[in-house]
């Protein structure tokens, strides 16, 4: 296996020294097992590890990154592996360290309303045992039943939950880093207010594993809403559907859940068993919680806005089954695209809630210019919207490529961003320059430098580099 300039290969002195550090049983050696992190959820990404080691605390991870620096090989720290960007793949091999063993809630403090867990425990495992006591933990990715608090720590994850509730950094309180060189860092704090130093912890998330290596978090609850109810609205058209979103807010309502979906993607909720009537071109799914009272209230006033814009009909889940089913439909709706085409690659953005409409009309212009078929769903209220791009036929890249570039100058032209959850990874490196000065980048890259001046975490990501291989 060929080195890149700069890095060295992992040896077999290498593999035995890592066995000596997190056991033999956790260092995972080129075979069937490696394949596993090899990818992510991006589509067609591979890229082999030479090795793979599983630590099982801080002490294990700080000595392999010790290790790793000791002896300049790169490290690309990995959670559950359900990442849309290519940001766990280990592009110049080296050793992947999985936090999988990692995956204990530590403390859930109720009095001061806290939680400590580790980066491998799965996210709807932490809500869950929080609301059994009555509390709430908001970030809601749509991966939730697979991926990791550590992942989402990664990517700064939002969910459908974030227009009313905000997303993963609003939440994060402290966290146990380490860098490469094996040194440990408690960032943060445990209290709600704290402004000594720089903000360090929240620069960690999001940053996609290129700084450290999170070892444990200490997350914000808030107490559980009372009630929740579930709606969904059917419209002729997407246009109609994003015009009852900015009714709905003018009315004052801030649900927790404003989820769009287009005609596209609606067939592929349909073909899931989920009966929607065949003359909605688009949907919305929203959900109000609170007390009784305010959740009545709210309710009426979503109903009022739908009607009043001119949806076919708005139906209220009757109880959690139909709740369930819909949500469901919902959250396995990325992988239920892939059944409408041999390629799918999604794209998430944002534009100003108020310029949703410009997007959709922007992305069908340019696959009609390209030629390539589009769908569109996402979050609504904060202006998220997932648009996924469908080809069958190797020669339609160049089109797909020139499509999705298309629309990240517009997204950036509308004041948005080229990321709102997925990150940049490896996809979006091409398209960061359009949104960011090189002054800026520029700035970042010497942040990096700062906690990892050789450059071997989790390198090539984010910026772009002058050669790698892998991909």
């Amino acid at each position: 296996m060929a080195t890149t300039p700069g890095f060295r290969p992992v040896t077999p002195a290498i593999v035995a020294a890592l066995e000596g550090v997190v056991g033999a049983a956790n260092v995972v050696r080129p075979g069937p097992d490696l394949d596993r992190f090899s990818h992510d959820e991006s589509e067609d990404l591979f890229a082999a590890p030479e090795v793979a080691v599983r630590p099982g605390s801080t002490a294990e991870v700080a000595a392999v990154l010790a290790l790793a620096h000791r002896e300049r090989i790169p490290v690309t720290p990995r959670a559950a592996g359900t990442g849309l960007s290519g940001g766990a793949l280990p592009l110049h091999g080296g050793i992947v360290l999985s936090v999988e063993r990692m995956d204990r809630i530590l403390e859930v403090d109720e009095a001061n309303l806290v939680a400590v867990v580790q980066p491998g425990v799965v996210t709807e495992r932490l809500q869950q045992d929080v609301e059994a006591r009555g509390l709430y933990y908001p970030p809601d990715p749509a991966s939730r039943g697979s991926c990791t608090l550590g992942g989402n720590i990664a990517e700064n994850a939002g969910g459908p939950r974030a227009f009313k509730y905000g997303v993963t950094r609003d939440y994060v309180l402290g966290l146990d880093a380490t860098l490469m060189g094996g040194t440990a860092l408690r960032l943060g704090r445990r209290t709600v207010k704290g402004v000594a130093g720089y903000d360090l912890a929240g620069l960690f998330v999001g940053s996609e594993g290129t700084l450290g290596v999170v070892s444990s978090m200490t997350l914000q609850l808030i107490p559980k809403p009372e009630m929740v109810y579930t709606l969904f609205g059917l419209f002729s058209a997407p246009k109609d559907a994003t015009r009852a979103v900015e009714a709905i807010i003018q009315r004052g309502v801030v649900p927790r859940c404003l989820e769009f979906t287009d005609g596209g993607a609606l067939e592929a909720i349909r073909r899931q068993g989920v009966g929607i009537d065949p003359s909605a071109g688009a949907m919305l799914l929203i959900e109000v919680d609170g007390d009784e009272s305010a959740c009545d209230r709210d309710m009426v006033k979503v109903g009022e806005a739908c009607t009043e814009i001119g949806a076919i009909d708005v139906l209220v889940a009757q109880d959690g089954v139909q709740r369930d089913k819909l949500w469901a439909a919902r959250r396995e709706l990325s992988r239920a695209i892939r059944e409408l085409a041999r390629n799918k690659l999604a794209e998430d953005v944002v534009v100003p809630r108020s310029r949703i409409t410009d997007l959709l009309e922007a992305v069908e212009r340019n696959g009609a210019e390209h030629r390539v078929r589009t769908l569109a769903y996402g979050h609504a209220g904060d202006g998220n919207l997932h648009v996924n791009f469908l080809w069958d036929e190797d020669d339609e890249v160049p089109r797909v490529q020139q499509c999705i570039e298309a629309m990240m100058r517009d997204v950036v032209a509308m004041r948005g961003t080229i990321s709102g959850e997925h990150g940049i990874g490896v996809l979006k490196i091409p398209f960061l320059p359009i949104e960011q000065s090189e002054e800026l980048i520029a700035v970042q890259r010497r942040v990096k430098d700062v906690f990892d001046p050789y450059g071997l975490m989790n390198p090539g990501k984010i910026f772009a580099t002058s050669s790698h291989r892998g991909c």
